[in-house]
């Protein structure tokens, strides 16, 4: 599965994987992929360089990249405590409600949330970053589009390629003019945030829009077939995410979240604002339920709504609260039936697209009889 693009990064196949877990990254590189790092979770500087540090150590040399979420305008001089301050008491009593209902205990005393939304602050990727650049990274993703000028400039300088997400060929065409090296084109179907095209639809506009960029396929990829798919659709490439959710290597918060992926089908998911205040794809749940309800008070923009959730989030996922319990993952949650490590996954998606490959080969020399 080689590429123009993953013979330049230096990679086997051209399979890039995002994960918020270090030992699923470092998987990755090492069965040939290319293990992207999610930062968003890392509101310390420290923790991520401690997490680095243990992917530097298990890497076996293999490249890998991190995954940021930054705005491309900058806003100064706002702090947290700022934007906390916006958030109105119905929605906070909204909160406590639902809660309340489902009888979720309170955190210990002293307790604070394990789950907060400030990495989608310019301050903390930057600080992420200054932690990231002393470290061979090969590649830096923004899930929120083009980072600022600046930060790609600082990339450019140290021979790390950026990437941005798009949802449609319009977005692609800015990161382009941005100066972005791939555009990952994120369909409809693919976990957390996302647009509302299809991959099938938008991966071909966008390499028509961006060319010569490079671009990679994401949303509903999780076979062989369909990483074959999409490099005929013109990607050089494919971008998995939720696939990897549930590998052995995989951190996942609680046993009970596993069970519920693995029970999933492909309808079991929705697009809402309740994680975060813009459209992320997820398991539908009762907390889901709850905030698309047009009898509530609604969803917040971002960052307001993910700073609202987070106690929230934190105290459902201790407890194991099963019907408000769920995590961003794409429709693919269909075929993640059983729990493998990240090399056997890469096993089932080479043997998928050689046989797929195959396949084609037969059909086009018929065709040509």
């Amino acid at each position: 599965m080689q590429t123009e693009l993953s013979k330049k990064l230096g990679v086997e196949h051209a399979i890039f994987g995002f994960t918020p877990f270090p030992a699923v990254a470092a998987a990755i590189s090492r069965a040939g992929g290319f293990g992207v790092l999610g930062a968003v979770r890392y509101t310390a500087p420290d923790d991520l360089k401690r997490d680095l540090d243990w992917i530097e150590a298990h890497v076996e040399g293999k490249p890998y990249g991190l995954d940021v979420v930054m705005p491309a305008k900058k806003v100064e001089g706002v702090s947290e405590a700022d934007v906390e301050a916006m958030i109105p008491e119905g929605h906070r009593q909204f909160v406590k409600d639902t809660l309340a209902k489902y009888g979720v205990p309170e955190l210990a005393e002293g307790e604070v949330s394990g789950w907060r939304i400030t990495g989608w602050m310019e301050q903390v990727a930057r600080s992420q970053l200054d932690v990231a650049f002393d470290y061979p990274i090969r590649l830096l993703a923004n899930a929120l589009g083009s980072p600022p000028a600046d930060v790609v400039a600082r990339a450019h300088e140290q021979g790390v390629v950026v990437a941005a997400l798009a949802g449609s060929a319009r977005h692609a065409v800015k990161h382009k003019e941005g100066g972005i090296d791939i555009v990952v084109a994120q369909g409809y179907e693919a976990g957390g945030h996302t647009g509302e095209i299809a991959s099938m639809v938008l991966t071909p506009e966008v390499v028509d829009a961006v060319d010569p960029l490079p671009v990679l396929a994401a949303g509903g990829i999780g076979s062989g077939q369909q990483v074959a798919a999409a490099l005929a659709l013109g990607a050089q490439g494919a971008w998995l995410g939720s696939l990897w959710l549930t590998c052995t290597e995989a951190d996942v918060s609680s046993p009970a979240v596993t069970r519920k992926l693995l029970a999933a089908g492909s309808g079991d998911t929705v697009r809402s604002r309740a994680l975060t205040g813009k459209p992320a794809r997820q398991l539908r749940t009762e907390w889901t339920d709850a905030w698309d309800d047009q009898a509530g008070p609604g969803t917040l923009p971002m960052p307001l709504q993910g700073l609202l959730v987070a106690d929230a989030l934190t105290r459902i996922q201790k407890y194991e609260v099963e019907p408000l319990l769920g995590t961003p993952v794409g429709q693919i949650v269909g075929r993640m039936n059983g729990e493998r490590s990240v090399q056997a996954v890469f096993d089932d998606l080479t043997r998928g697209f050689d046989n797929a490959i195959d396949r084609m080969i037969r059909i086009a020399g018929r065709s040509g009889k």
